[in-house]
This record gives C-alpha cells, sequence and structure tokens, in this order.
C-alpha cells in the first residue's frame, strides 16, 4: 500500500483524515461481526467459568468448600473443553482469518489441516486455542465497557429532549430537571463523539494485532535454517566459480587474444596496401581488439583489477575520480575484508554513483566507508532532486538483491527534493 492508502488500521489510525475515511466503519464492522462469535464462545466458557466463580466465592465469603459433585463436574467439563478446543479453535480461527480482511489488508496465510493426531501435537493449534479463550474470555468484557460509555454518550447527547419531561429526570452525574442543565451535558456528548470512535478504532486495532500474532502461521525454523545454509552454499559456490571464470579468462584468453591481435597487427605491417588480403586483415585486426576490449570489460565486471591492486578503498576512490559528479570518499578502513563484501561494496558505490549521475541532477556526493561492529557500512549520499523509488526501475531492486545475496541489507532515504542516502550493511564474517 502507498502512504495514502494504508494497509492496516493501526497504520490509518496515525492519519490525520482517520475520521473521514472508510476506516472507523472498517473498524466498526469488525466490532460488530466480533459480537455473535465472542458471544457464543464466552458462553461456552460460562459452563465452566460460572460454577467455578461460584465456588470460589462460596469458599472466600463464607468458607464453605465445593461438594464433591460440583468438583467432578468443573473436572470433567474442564477436560471436555480442553480436548475440544483445538478441533473448535481450527473452523473459528479460519472465520477469523478472513474477517481480519475488514481492517488489515496484509495477507494471513491460512493453515491447513494438519490431521486430528497432529492437531493436538502443533504449537500453533495451541496458539489459536489461546486466542480462543482470549476471544471469548476477555474482549466481551471489553465491549461491554465500550457499550456503557457509548449508551453513557448517547444520554448525554439526547439529555436536553429527555429532561424536557418532569417525570422522567435524566441521571448522569447528578439528577438533571430541566433542559437548560443538560444542555452543557450535551455539548461535551457531541464532543467526545470523534474520541469514541477514536477508542473503537483502538479496540479492534488491537484486536486485530492479536489476531495477527496468535494465528499467523509460525515459520518453520528448521526449514529456514536449512534455507539460510543452502542460500551460503549457493553464493560460495557463485564466488568460487566466478573466480575460475575470472582465473579463466585473465590468464587463458586474454593474453592468447592479445597475442592474437599483435600477430594480426604485425602482419598488416608485412602486406602491401594493395594486396587484396590487406582489407581483410584490417579488419579481423580491428575485430580482435574490439574483442580485447570487450573482454577487459568482461573480466572487469566478474572483479575490478583495480579492487585486487588498490583494495577497498582505491577502488572506490578510482570511481570517484571517474564520476561526473564531483565526489568525496572517507574511508576508516581496518584490516581485511572478505572477498564477496568488498566486491558487493564495490558493485554498490558504483551502481549508487551511476544513479547520480544519470538521475540526482546532484551538484557532489560522498561516499563513507566504515566498520561499525563487524559490519562493513556503506553509505553513498548526494544532494540532488530525491525521489529515488525502488519501484520505479530495477536498479535499487538489483542492488537490494547482490547486497541480500550477501548476507545484507540496504536502506533508503530519499524524500522528494533530497537529498539522498543509500546505506549499505554488510556482515564481515571471515
Amino acid at each position: 500500500m502507498t502512504p495514502e492508502h494504508p494497509s492496516h488500521l493501526a497504520e490509518a489510525l496515525r492519519r490525520r483524515r482517520w475520521l473521514l475515511s472508510a476506516w472507523p466503519w472498517r473498524a466498526l464492522a469488525y466490532l460488530v461481526t466480533t459480537v455473535p462469535i465472542a458471544g457464543l464462545l464466552a458462553v461456552g466458557l460460562l459452563v465452566i467459568g460460572g460454577p467455578l466463580l461460584a465456588a470460589v466465592n462460596a469458599l472466600r465469603l463464607h468458607g464453605r468448600p465445593p461438594s464433591i459433585a460440583l468438583m467432578l463436574f468443573l473436572a470433567t467439563g474442564s477436560l471436555i473443553l480442553l480436548a475440544l478446543a483445538p478441533i473448535v479453535s481450527f473452523p473459528v480461527a479460519a472465520v477469523e482469518r478472513w474477517r481480519l480482511r475488514l481492517v488489515d489488508g496484509r495477507p494471513l496465510p491460512a493453515s491447513p489441516w494438519p490431521g486430528l493426531a497432529a492437531r493436538y501435537r502443533n504449537a500453533a493449534t495451541w496458539r489459536e486455542v489461546a486466542y480462543l479463550f482470549w476471544l471469548g474470555g476477555f474482549l466481551p468484557v471489553a465491549y461491554w465497557v465500550l457499550l456503557l460509555v457509548v449508551l453513557l454518550d448517547l444520554g448525554m447527547v439526547t439529555s436536553p429532549w429527555l429532561a424536557g419531561d418532569s417525570h422522567q429526570p435524566v441521571v448522569i452525574v447528578r439528577p438533571i430537571d430541566t433542559t437548560g442543565e443538560a444542555i452543557p451535558y450535551a455539548i461535551v456528548g457531541v464532543l467526545l463523539i470523534p474520541v469514541l470512535w477514536y477508542a473503537a478504532g483502538l479496540l479492534a486495532a488491537a484486536q486485530a494485532a492479536v489476531a495477527r500474532w496468535a494465528l499467523a502461521w509460525p515459520v518453520d525454523a528448521a526449514a529456514l535454517r536449512e534455507v539460510t545454509r543452502s542460500r551460503t552454499r549457493l553464493v560460495g559456490a557463485y564466488e568460487a566459480e566466478r573466480r575460475r571464470i575470472e582465473r579463466d579468462l585473465h590468464d587463458g584468453a586474454q593474453p592468447r587474444l592479445t597475442s592474437l591481435t599483435l600477430q594480426l597487427g604485425l602482419a598488416r605491417l608485412d602486406v602491401p596496401e594493395d594486396s587484396p588480403a590487406a582489407r581483410p586483415l584490417a579488419v579481423a585486426h580491428d575485430q580482435a581488439r574490439g574483442l580485447m576490449m570487450m573482454l577487459r570489460q568482461l573480466v572487469h565486471g566478474i572483479r575490478p583489477q583495480s579492487l585486487t591492486d588498490l583494495g577497498l578503498a582505491g577502488a572506490v576512490r578510482e570511481l570517484a575520480a571517474a564520476a561526473t559528479v564531483p565526489v568525496t570518499v572517507r574511508a576508516d578502513l581496518d584490516g581485511e575484508l572478505p572477498e564477496i563484501v568488498e566486491t558487493t561494496a564495490y558493485f554498490v558505490v558504483s551502481e549508487a554513483l551511476g544513479n547520480v549521475a544519470r538521475h540526482a541532477a546532484a551538484t557532489n556526493a560522498e561516499v563513507r566507508l566504515t566498520r561499525t561492529g563487524g559490519d562493513l557500512v556503506v553509505e553513498v549520499s548526494d544532494d540532488g532532486r530525491g525521489g529515488a523509488d525502488p519501484a520505479r526501475g530495477t536498479g535499487l531492486t538489483g542492488l537490494a538483491d547482490r547486497v541480500a545475496a550477501a548476507d545484507g541489507r540496504l536502506l533508503l532515504s530519499s524524500p522528494p527534493g533530497g537529498p539522498t542516502l543509500v546505506r549499505v550493511e554488510l556482515p564481515c564474517r571471515p
């Protein structure tokens, strides 16, 4: 969702025009549709909770212990309740996930039915059961409090009309017999209407947040760790293959192509200009030189030679010197960096400076390289017009993907009018 269209109620509540949007009515619909579900669950809980509270009060007030029959009823009922809760919670959770879309547009995947036995062993099931008890136990109390406050406010608003009947005095804080006495209360009641809308929205947002936390299908931690290890292995394999290709091109193909270009150049000197072979030989020589330049750029794209010769700080200064915008480089690096971190940081700076030259209309830029808490932090800022948006192009998205492959993260700040700051944090594990 865009900032003008919040994706969920908690975000919408922070907007100034919340009361003028559709969100209050969506929150009201969410609260109203909760009533029958919470009411049915509350009745089910009262079957056990009512006698239990009565027994506790009798013990506390009169010192009478509960009867054996009541204790057997409470124990049996509690066991039945706990046995049925994982089964009842499944359809209720499905309905709640569907209703959650009234106030939260973010997807909440449904959990599949894992089987009856697995249902009792699954930790997610008992989170749904906890939500079931919360929905039938706590929410009815909160709803009753809100309803009483709403009725009180309604009584204040309508008090001038009700107080006109001398036989039916209105009691709010004190008895009100005349319309004049009721008018200040009515004014306060009208002013409290927006407050009540916000209170209803806060209650709906809190309920939705609990629902999202309790009903979200948990991530398989073991699978997630395996995905992380798999990505690490793939990145390592990619880096090894990249180094092999770079070495083969740099040490094998590039010298042979250079030798071929020299041989063709020497052959051109030996062939007379009016010879029929002169022109094809010149074309072949030019193509060989063009191919050699292309191969040199390809090797540079895999891992720049300046990065190997000068290190990250020196290679970034070389990039800054070649930029079309004045660039200041501030480097505070100590110790060696992993190769993948150096390569990723170099291409981040290269792409960011390229974006500055192409889109920012900036007069100057700055690159900062620092080691912070075991991470390499790369910051590229400019004083351009800002407004950089990853959704409008693939450059920033591709850059974020490259950073993520190195287990880092990319942060972007680019308000309209500038300035723009690209911050990349790369872990420097050996």
